[in-house]
């Protein structure tokens, strides 16, 4: 009997979060949906960081996920905007691990060379490939739902042999991959027993 798996593909954001769900079947995958969080009419970037929180959560509630795919953010040269895109993405991940759900996160070029075979396509050649590859009616306005599901594709296409991701089964998974080295009874090392004794 094949196995069927749920996969959650996010592309994280402070303006828009993308996300799209697949269905596995075996070594067939199945369209399950597509859409965004918009977040520009929000000015208080805490009130986006509880939205995408909840936002995450009712997706898993209402899909039940089996594993989760996301877009790890790509360095740029503006502080602001990359710590902004690392928050929006920790609190995605975060509800993810809050479920017990295994995580992995891609970087862009990894996802995109998954879809098109090309590490360096554009968002349009992206969105043209999963509409071939998922027989898509349609593609979205923004192109940003596209990103999500793209993830969750990615995932499917490299399933059982992560390669250019990290990959968290958990918070002590995540906590211990994400530890910092640092002399002991630094700050860093107590942050992370304080965040162990929380469990």
């Amino acid at each position: 009997m094949a196995v069927e798996k749920i996969i959650l593909g996010i592309d994280p954001g402070t303006t828009i979060m993308g996300f799209g769900i697949i269905k596995v079947i075996g070594k067939n995958m199945q369209f399950i949906q597509m859409n965004e969080l918009q977040l520009k009419k929000y000015d208080d970037h805490y009130l986006k960081l509880k939205l995408i929180f909840e936002r995450t959560i009712e997706l898993i509630d209402t899909y039940h996920p089996d594993e989760i795919a996301i877009e790890a953010p790509f360095f740029g040269k503006n502080v602001q905007s990359m710590l902004k895109l690392g928050r929006a993405q920790g609190v995605a991940m975060a509800a993810g691990l809050s479920r017990e759900i295994p995580i992995t996160e891609y970087l862009p070029k990894k996802i995109k060379m998954a879809i098109t075979g090309n590490g360096s396509a554009s968002k349009e050649q992206v969105a043209l490939m999963l509409k071939s590859l998922l027989s898509l009616k349609t593609l979205p306005k923004n192109l940003d739902a596209t990103d999500g599901l793209a993830a969750a594709v990615c995932h499917f296409y490299n399933s059982g042999k992560v390669v250019g991701g990290k990959n968290y089964t958990g918070w002590a998974s995540f906590v211990k991959q994400n530890n910092p080295q640092t002399p002991k009874g630094g700050s860093k090392n107590a942050l992370t027993i304080n965040l162990r004794k929380k469990k």
